[in-house]
């Protein structure tokens, strides 16, 4: 099937930096202007691409239309990717579910409506092939490749930065579009609108082999830097880098060596037929795409090795605190070692705070914030899959069982998040110690934990989240299944709180761990070292103060069992890459309908009064209560509690009781495209 180019989207490619007032330059036509030009009419572009620091302004307009997973307004001005009213993919998956009933992942994907009738703003769809800027984008890499060599003033090794960098913008936009849909057109060069000619809709394998060919010419030309000094990092980050190329190369080869590509039999069989399956399969299983990926990793870390730049994040200390801030720098602070790419958007809504901030946490630092179009709370499922702080699995009913024997004991539920002591003298617990894997507090609001944290060295202090049912945070919310605490957890994965204020967020699709564990899987998967991939999987871990998989683990053959070391390599993943759509994607890449289809759940916990379920708020009530004196046991804070896992309700997926269609493994074209007759295959159940 064939894509008439006179279809594709050849106006409004991007919004052009404003060039100051009083410019002799003020009457060139920038913005949308550029490309409306009659077909074959270049005078705009000639005017752009014959000043340097045009072209410069015009490739930084294509870097600020990259995916970015973060919703931060409600504007239907395309790409929606901003749109907190359709939702991140993040909560398709087992780890997040969003209770924002507005949204369109609420109201479309958990009811079982999303459809290809997808209107002109890609509404009923999460990822809307008609509104994210997808041909716009590689347009304006196009058009930007073939003028660069004219730009007066830049000496020729800026334009080869430059043209690498639209390469990798293009490999970067193509591969976020081909994880939802498959085989793409491969739109090569920048058609005006005026040719007849036709572009087909590529394999899957073709799409593949020219995503990683734009990277290859990238890595092979070595005119980008490997990454940007210290000095550089606050003014440079977040522009391609050969080690940003390395990293995407590797993104892209292990979704190509993943069973829902690379299998015998395609993902749709046995339910629906496709006249092109190609375009959504590689035909087969070929152990080389596994090997491919292997060698790709192998790859970047020998150049890591050589060239240096990037590492894991060191603690400051052996402290939990330590642990938990190293984590969050690595991926919140702009100039940190372990960010290989990192994209930002120059939104300033909401009182020019920061965004995320302001919508997820409510503008409270106390994290008591109810506005729920950000509700995407955890789930007791991932929670679950976050160890004890020395890395031992965490398990429900041991912790149950030593609960009911004694409630005091150390990894009794009632310490499976905090544990400290009681000071006659103090309300407040004290001796404070974190029980589990440090990055469960830097990803999930949990009961006890606290809620202020000192940016300068990461000590937290203050009111405790109180997730218990009538608590001063969670208030209702566990009871009724509603707002953003509604499983008994939140969301805390890029909230940095007023730290952040008026700063622009960033969001960091590849991150050095992701190598570590991504390389781990590669090895598992091709027949390699299970000992070497072991030892990647172990770094991410020590980072955090874990101890090693095998060693906390002496139930399972993690040295022999690629199945069983396959299982903690993406649990590991999940508790790593929060909100990255690392989980969902995982998901989607190992066909787990079975995990798409259980039932998820949240947690009620009740404070325990006297052997007695009280739901009165301690920080807001008790605390302040001056009647209740030293002794009475509302008087401290609470530290006995009931537990209770509960089925969600609130947006039950329609997956859970009528199981998941395999056609959710690519997204459906919208009809109206596909009903333009320039051939679009529509995908398999669509």
């Amino acid at each position: 099937m064939k894509l008439n180019i006179k279809h594709l989207p050849v106006i409004g490619v991007l919004a052009l930096a404003a060039v100051g007032a009083g410019s002799c330059t003020d009457k060139i036509a920038f913005g949308n202007a550029f490309l409306e030009k009659a077909p074959g009419g270049t005078t705009t572009a000639d005017s752009v691409f014959s000043n340097a620091e045009y072209t410069r302004y015009f490739l930084n307009q294509i870097y600020a239309f990259q995916y970015y997973n973060l919703p931060s307004g409600a504007s239907n001005d395309a790409p929606q990717y901003y749109n907190y009213f359709k939702g991140m993919p993040d909560a398709l998956a087992d780890t997040h579910h969003l209770f924002f009933t507005g949204a369109g992942i609420f109201s479309w994907y958990y009811s079982g409506m999303v459809s290809s009738n997808a209107d002109g703003y890609g509404n009923y769809n999460v990822f809307p092939y008609n509104n994210m800027h997808i041909w716009q984008n590689i347009r304006a890499c196009n058009v930007l490749l073939e003028r660069i060599n004219e730009v007066p003033g830049m000496d020729d090794e800026e334009k080869a930065r430059i043209a690498d960098q639209a390469r990798c913008l293009a490999a970067y936009t193509y591969f976020m579009t081909f994880r939802w849909y498959g085989g793409l057109p491969i739109v090569d060069k920048a058609y005006t609108g005026a040719e007849t000619e036709y572009v087909p809709r590529s394999t899957a394998q073709e799409t593949i082999d020219y995503m990683v060919g734009l990277l290859d010419t990238v890595i092979n030309g070595n005119h980008l830097p490997w990454s940007y000094n210290a000095t550089e990092a606050l003014s440079e980050t977040g522009h391609w880098t050969l080690a940003g190329a390395h990293a995407l190369k590797i993104q892209i080869l292990q979704f190509a060596a993943s069973p829902l590509l690379n299998s015998d039999r395609p993902y749709f069989d046995g339910k629906y037929t496709m006249e092109k399956p190609e375009f959504v399969w590689l035909g087969g299983y070929d152990a080389k795409r596994r090997d491919d990926l292997r060698d790709a990793c192998a790859k970047f870390f020998q150049e890591l090795g050589s060239r240096g730049g990037y590492h894991l994040v060191e603690p400051a200390g052996k402290t939990q605190e330590d642990y938990a801030f190293a984590f969050r720098s690595s991926y919140m602070l702009q100039d940190s070692p372990e960010i290989l790419h990192s994209v930002r958007i120059s939104n300033n809504a909401h009182a020019n705070n920061y965004t995320w901030f302001n919508l997820g946490y409510g503008e409270a630092q106390n994290g008591s914030g109810t506005n729920d179009r950000l509700s995407y709370s955890p789930t007791q499922e991932y929670v679950e899959m976050f160890p004890w702080a020395d890395g031992t699995p965490f398990n429900w009913d041991e912790s149950a069982a030593i609960q009911a024997q004694d409630a005091t004991a150390e990894k009794s539920l009632n310490k499976m998040f905090i544990s400290g002591t009681v000071d006659p003298a103090k309300q407040d617990l004290q001796n404070v110690k974190y029980t589990r894997d440090p990055r469960l507090y830097e990803t999930v609001g949990v009961n006890g934990q606290r809620s202020g944290i000192d940016w300068a060295n990461g000590l937290r202090s203050g009111q405790p989240f109180e997730a218990y049912v009538g608590g001063t945070s969670a208030t209702e919310g566990p009871k009724t299944n509603t707002g953003v605490w509604a499983t008994g957890y939140r969301n805390l994965r890029y909230l940095a709180g007023s730290a952040f204020d008026r700063q622009y967020p960033q969001w960091c699709p590849l991150l050095l761990s992701d190598m570590y564990l991504t390389y781990a899987e590669a090895l598992v998967q091709s027949g390699g070292s299970m000992t070497e991939a072991l030892k990647y999987i172990d770094a991410v871990r020590a980072r955090v103060g874990m101890k090693g998989l095998v060693e906390c683990n002496p139930g399972k053959n993690l040295t022999s069992d690629r199945d069983a070391l396959l299982q903690e390599i993406l649990r590991e993943r999940a508790c790593e890459l929060a909100l990255q759509v690392s989980r969902y994607f995982d998901l989607i890449r190992y066909k787990r309908a079975d995990l798409f289809e259980r039932k998820l759940h949240g947690l009620r916990i009740y404070r325990m009064v006297d052997g007695k379920r009280d739901e009165t708020m301690w920080w807001d009530s008790d605390r302040k209560n001056t009647s209740i004196k030293q002794g009475d046991p509302r008087y401290y804070e609470p530290d006995n509690f009931e537990f209770e896992r509960f089925e969600i309700t609130t947006g039950a997926r329609i997956w859970w009781t009528q199981g998941f269609d395999p056609k959710y493994y690519f997204q459906a074209f919208p009809i109206t495209e596909v009903n333009k007759g320039y051939g679009l295959d529509q995908n398999a159940g669509w």
